[in-house]
């Protein structure tokens, strides 16, 4: 599983064309944001969903679900993601492993789902919005913030994937019953909104890699801060192309869920 923006895309998805689209500059936009939410002692993630909805109308900009999904199919993602899903997923049904894709992201979900990968994945935890009967988005209904990210982790883990549903979320299930291990789990993310999901996952016995943009040496610096603080296992560059290191590190953990699944059903006799 793994965070969007900077993750398998550069920048915040919402900076491609919308931004642009209400006459902002993404710095701008970002810094305003900022201010909002210090203003009203409010959530960001919430803030900058509603500030787009602001703008969208000052500008006369239709904020429609099409109209958000047309925003997403202009991203542009890292080398080798359009392609990675394909290769990555024959390579665990090779050594036997059920392998699913999760996106636990503050970016907007309809946009997300739209992008050239956006069907690859089991599900799209990421920030939504409410819409009225002519498809309209009228608030949000969803804001993930970097805290409110570890409650996905737990969905998945438990199988509880509904998010309006809190029932399973909340019930005491044993390790042994949950059908995504954390052992199983890889978290891939690029910066400190993803620090308690690699944390969390880490501490649990699962895996979290840290990705930066490559040839940006001030976001190598901040992966390589990750691996220091003991946030992070690996670091790699954000190329998904074959045989590159983030490849190779996904391929042996791969492994190392067979060999231990292995294992374990020799214990079992």
């Amino acid at each position: 599983m793994r965070d969007f923006d900077g993750t398998l895309a550069p920048g915040n998805i919402q900076e491609n064309s919308f931004i642009p689209a209400i006459g902002m500059k993404k710095a701008t936009f970002w810094q305003n944001n900022k201010t909002r939410a210090e203003k009203h002692e409010a959530d960001e993630v919430l803030s900058y969903m509603t500030y787009m909805l602001e703008r969208a109308a000052a500008q006369d900009v239709p904020v429609r679900k099409r109209d958000f999904a047309e925003h997403g199919k202009t991203v542009k993602l890292f080398r080798g993601a359009s392609d990675w899903f394909d290769h990555i997923n024959a390579y665990a049904k090779e050594r036997q492993v059920k392998l699913q894709h999760f996106i636990i992201s503050s970016g907007i979900k309809e946009m997300i789902e739209a992008t050239k990968i956006g069907r690859k994945f089991t599900k799209v935890f990421a920030s939504s919005f409410a819409y009225d009967a002519n498809g309209a988005a009228k608030w949000p209904a969803l804001a993930i913030n970097y805290t409110t990210k570890t409650q996905y982790l737990f969905r998945i883990n438990k199988g509880s994937l509904r998010v309006h549903d809190h029932g399973l979320i909340n019930d005491f299930v044993p390790h042994a019953e949950r059908p995504v291990p954390f052992t199983n789990i890889v978290f891939i993310g690029d910066g400190e909104t993803d620090i308690p999901c690699m944390r969390l996952v880490r501490d649990q016995g699962g895996h979290s890699i840290a990705v930066y943009q490559p040839g940006s040496r001030s976001k190598k610096a901040r992966a390589e801060k990750l691996i220091h603080d003991k946030r992070a296992d690996f670091i790699a560059p954000a190329d998904y192309s074959e045989g590159r290191r983030l490849d190779e590190i996904l391929r042996a953990v791969i492994d190392k869920v067979a060999a231990n699944h292995a294992v374990h059903m020799m214990e079992r006799g």
